[in-house]
């Protein structure tokens, strides 16, 4: 299966009104928990997803375009350190 594939395997089998476990999703999914693992990190790197521990959960719109504005715009007077919005350092 493409990596691609495999993506869009994962991301829709994530429930969106809450988290799910890694194993819970690797079992959804039929993947190994190497291939599910990949998918998730490339998810988390597109911002579409976000994990805390065992849990990976999906993010909204709003989050997901927020976290991309924060990874690419570098001109932001704040910025988001541990979920506390803080003024940018000059």
């Amino acid at each position: 299966m493409k990596q691609e594939d495999a993506d869009w395997l994962v991301y829709h089998q994530i429930p969106p009104s809450e988290p799910i476990t890694v194993s819970d999703l690797t079992t959804r999914c039929g993947l190994e928990t190497s291939v599910t693992e990949d998918c998730l990190l490339r998810l988390e790197r597109y911002c579409l997803i976000e994990r805390t521990g065992a849990n990976v959960r999906m993010l909204t719109f709003g989050e997901a375009l927020i976290k991309n504005q924060f990874k690419y715009e570098e001109d932001l007077p704040f910025v988001i350190e541990n979920g506390v919005i803080k003024e940018r350092r000059k």
